[in-house]
């Protein structure tokens, strides 16, 4: 078992015929990940790494099976894009771009969560569950397979946390990128919920950044109902009041989203956070997570 993405993950890949979403299929294949279509309206019919193109996300589904998708969509686009892939059925969807508006967000949130679909992002790497594949654009030499869970919303922190702990052989269950906006399409509670449930993982290193109320309210969630062990990372301790730090959803506005309010929050609720991302293989031996 694993979180979100497993072996009868079958995805398709929207936007399939751009230079990112050809290259970033080309890398899906190759790590195994079960790409069974594509979809680029006007250019059904063709091909992209041997994987067969549709012009509807409705026809692709219905010719392959399809039960994932990624976006590699211009930002312009995902919103129309992501209604008809809600509507043909697809019940995973990760959405990498960047630069989408905050009202398409909030539209693809809601209409996600009333149809029963999670989606993650925007701007994220993806997902990746090591030895099973991954969605997105995650490099997959630094994972390896394991029973330590990692959620960030960094896509670059991912990686150096999966590479921290690779290092010391402490492989990871699922690493998800959960998006750097300041609206995403599924909360922080939600994933750690799903890691809570999965028998493979027995620990979740939580990846955070200045910002946003993601942390604090994962606390609450944490301090309810997770039973495994918790580390958290802050990033962008000295980030300075009311400036943006490379993501949309970091920036500190007044007193919320300080890195003292989201460490202060979730040390109330049990985890062990962490100074520095080079202290996540110490915590992860402590508590015998190999």
């Amino acid at each position: 078992m694993s979180v979100l993405i497993d072996d009868s993950t079958r995805v398709l890949v929207q936007g399939i015929t751009g230079r990112i979403g050809s290259v970033q299929t080309h890398w899906m294949l190759e790590y195994g990940t079960k790409v069974v279509a594509g979809v680029t309206p006007g250019k059904g019919g063709t091909e992209v790494e041997g994987v067969p193109v549709f012009n509807s996300v409705e026809e692709a589904v219905k010719e392959t099976g399809a039960n994932a998708s990624v976006f590699f969509v211009p930002a312009a686009f995902v919103l129309d894009a992501f209604l008809e892939t809600v509507d043909a059925g697809i019940k995973l969807i990760v959405v990498v771009p960047e630069h989408i508006p905050v009202r398409d967000v909030i539209k693809m949130r809601h209409y996600a969560i009333e149809k029963g679909v999670f989606a993650i992002g925007p701007t994220t790497p993806g997902i990746l569950s090591p030895g099973k594949g991954k969605m997105g654009i995650m490099p997959a030499s630094l994972f390896r397979p394991g029973r330590v869970g990692i959620i960030s919303r960094s896509g670059t922190l991912s990686y150096e946390f999966a590479g921290i702990l690779s290092e010391v052989n402490v492989g990871q269950s699922t690493v998800v990128g959960m998006g750097a906006d300041p609206v995403i399409l599924r909360n922080l509670a939600d994933i750690l919920e799903l890691f809570e449930r999965d028998n493979d993982t027995d620990g979740v290193i939580i990846v955070g950044e200045v910002g946003g109320e993601q942390e604090e309210k994962a606390a609450g969630f944490i301090a309810r109902r997770m039973t495994k062990p918790v580390a958290a990372y802050i990033a962008g301790r000295y980030s300075p009041q009311g400036k943006r730090m490379g993501h949309a959803g970091a920036i500190i506005r007044g007193s919320a989203g300080t890195v003292e309010a989201k460490q202060e929050a979730l040390r109330a609720a049990g985890v062990e956070v962490l100074d520095s991302p080079i202290h996540a293989a110490q915590w992860a031996i402590k508590h015998k997570l190999r």
